[in-house]
């Protein structure tokens, strides 16, 4: 079988792509404070032993989508954290500055 230079050319954008997708699940324990009151309107999250970096994901889990006005609650619960590849987190750095946007996409979902 010969190789041909298109050949070589797909299998090194299929091996790119590949560990560009590549991402490492944990499953780590987190505590949440959420607030809504007339002074602050908060949900903060502090992943114990687990520093988030471009790229990662992080998806908490078991947390009330609403609470009543006037009530601050922290309670103890965990996260999946999905690890960008190192060549995602480079794209992502090097793209970073052009896509502040995305910061806007932080919710809550119920």
């Amino acid at each position: 079988m010969e190789l041909t230079g298109w050949s070589v050319a797909a299998a090194v954008v299929v091996a790119g792509g590949a560990w560009y997708l590549m991402t490492r699940k944990s499953e780590v324990p987190c505590t949440v404070d959420l607030e809504m009151t007339h002074d602050h309107f908060h949900a903060h999250v502090d992943l114990k032993g687990v520093e988030v970096d471009p790229g990662d994901e992080v998806l908490v889990r078991n947390t009330p989508s609403r609470i009543a006005f006037g009530t601050t609650t922290t309670f103890e619960s965990s996260a999946e954290v999905k690890r960008a590849s190192w060549l995602k987190r480079q794209v992502i750095k090097l793209t970073g500055g052009t896509e502040i946007h995305e910061l806007y996409e932080v919710g809550f979902e119920g």
